[in-house]
C-alpha cells in the first residue's frame, strides 16, 4: 500500500479471520477471479429476474372503491405526509400491469404497517389473496391482530399461520388459503412452502425481508415476477439499499415522524436496582411495555424474581426461547403485561428495552 494512500486501511472486523494471501501470487489472482465471476454471477441473475418482470403481464389493481376510503377514513391517527406519498405510490404501482416490487424503509413507528393494510385491503377489493410474510411468530400475531381490528366490519377472512397454531388449526388455515375462502393470511416462512397452495394471490408483504435465510429469499424471487411484492424494513441491508438506489427496486421512504413521537432515548451505565426500578416504573407510568433482556438462561429465573420485587406484581412475566407454544401464545404478555424478562429478545413497536449486561 503507498503510503499516501494509507488512509484506505481499516481495522477488520468479521465473523472469521481471513487467510492472507502473498501480493502477486497465484492465490490472491484465484481469489479476485472468484469473487469477480460471483458478482457476474448475481448481475446476470438479478438481470434475467426484473427483466422477466418487467417484461410480464401482473394483475393491474382497479382505483379505490368508496369501501377503500371509508377503511382509511377509520385511520384512528392523523397520516403524516411521507405516509400519504407512499400509499399513493404503492396504490399506483398496484393499479399498473407491471407487477410491483417496492420497498418502504421507515423506523419502527413510522406507520409501514398501516400502509400494508391499506395495500392489503386494496387487494382483497378485486378478488385477490394476500400473504403477510414475517420472521418470527410473535410478529405474525401483532400483526395478525393489528389487521383484524383495522379490518373489523367488513367481510374480510383474516387468518394467521405460525407455531402459535396447532396442527388441525393450521390445516383448516391452508385450506382456506387453497380454496379462496381465506382472503388475507399471516405467517413466518411456512407460507413459502412447496406445499402451500393459494388459489389467486395478488400480493405479497414481507416485512423484515433482511431477516429470512437464502432459501426462502430464492422462493419470493420467483413470486416477484408474476405477484406485486410490497417490501418493509427499518433496517434494509445494504444489497437492498443497493437495489433501490440503482432503480432495480422502487423505494419509499417514511422520515417523518407521527405527532407526539419522540426520539428513542438510549442510556448506558452501571446496572443497578434503583436505575432500573426507575426505567420500568417510568415507563409504566405512561401506560407503555418493558422487556427486560438476560443473556443467561440459566439465571433468569432468578433475575425475573428480581425484576418482580421492583414493580408491581401483576405486571411481570418472564419467558425463555424455549417456553412452549401453547403457554407463550396464552401468555399475558400479548395481551398487555407490562414488563417481560426474557433472554432472547422478541419483535415489537413501542415498548422500553433494558438489557442489564451485553448480550454475548
Amino acid at each position: 500500500m503507498p503510503t499516501d494512500q494509507l488512509d484506505q486501511v481499516t481495522r477488520y472486523v468479521g465473523g472469521d479471520t481471513p487467510s492472507l494471501s502473498k501480493m502477486g501470487g497465484a492465490d490472491w489472482a484465484s481469489t479476485k477471479s472468484k469473487a469477480r465471476k460471483a458478482v457476474k454471477e448475481i448481475a446476470g441473475e438479478l438481470i434475467r429476474l426484473y427483466s422477466a418482470r418487467m417484461a410480464s403481464r401482473g394483475h393491474a389493481f382497479a382505483p379505490d372503491t368508496p369501501w377503500q376510503r371509508e377503511l382509511e377514513e377509520a385511520f384512528p391517527y392523523v397520516e403524516t405526509p411521507d405516509q400519504l406519498t407512499t400509499i399513493n405510490e404503492v396504490k399506483a404501482d398496484m393499479e399498473r400491469e407491471i407487477p410491483m416490487d417496492r420497498l418502504v424503509s421507515g423506523d419502527v413507528g413510522y406507520g409501514k404497517t398501516e400502509i400494508a393494510v391499506r395495500a392489503a385491503f386494496k387487494a382483497v377489493q378485486d378478488g385477490k389473496q394476500v400473504a403477510v410474510l414475517v420472521p418470527t411468530t410473535l410478529l405474525a400475531q401483532q400483526h395478525y391482530e393489528t389487521f383484524t381490528e383495522r379490518f373489523s366490519g367488513f367481510p374480510l377472512r383474516v387468518k394467521p399461520l405460525s407455531r402459535f397454531q396447532g396442527a388441525k388449526e393450521a390445516k383448516e388455515t391452508m385450506e382456506g388459503v387453497r380454496n379462496g375462502s381465506v382472503d388475507v393470511v399471516i405467517g413466518t416462512h411456512r407460507l413459502l412452502s412447496k406445499d402451500f397452495e393459494f388459489k389467486d394471490l395478488g400480493l405479497v408483504i414481507v416485512d423484515e425481508e433482511q431477516r429470512f435465510g437464502v432459501e426462502h429469499k430464492e422462493a419470493l424471487k420467483k413470486m416477484r415476477t408474476n405477484v406485486d411484492v410490497l417490501a418493509m424494513s427499518a433496517t434494509p441491508i445494504p444489497r437492498t439499499l443497493e437495489m433501490s438506489l440503482t432503480g432495480i427496486r422502487e423505494t419509499s421512504t417514511l422520515a417523518t415522524p407521527p405527532e407526539e413521537r419522540h426520539p428513542v432515548l438510549t442510556y448506558v451505565g452501571p446496572f443497578t436496582n434503583k436505575q432500573t426500578s426507575a426505567a420500568i416504573r417510568r415507563e409504566l407510568m405512561r401506560e407503555g411495555q418493558v422487556f427486560f433482556v438476560h443473556n443467561r438462561v440459566s439465571s433468569i429465573e432468578r433475575i425475573a424474581a428480581q425484576i418482580r420485587e421492583l414493580v408491581p406484581k401483576p405486571a411481570s412475566k418472564w419467558r425463555m426461547g424455549r417456553c412452549p407454544r401453547a403457554a407463550w401464545k396464552r401468555s399475558s404478555w400479548i395481551s398487555g403485561r407490562s414488563v417481560l424478562t426474557s433472554w432472547s429478545a422478541p419483535p415489537s413497536s413501542k415498548p422500553a428495552w433494558i438489557f442489564p449486561m451485553p448480550t454475548p
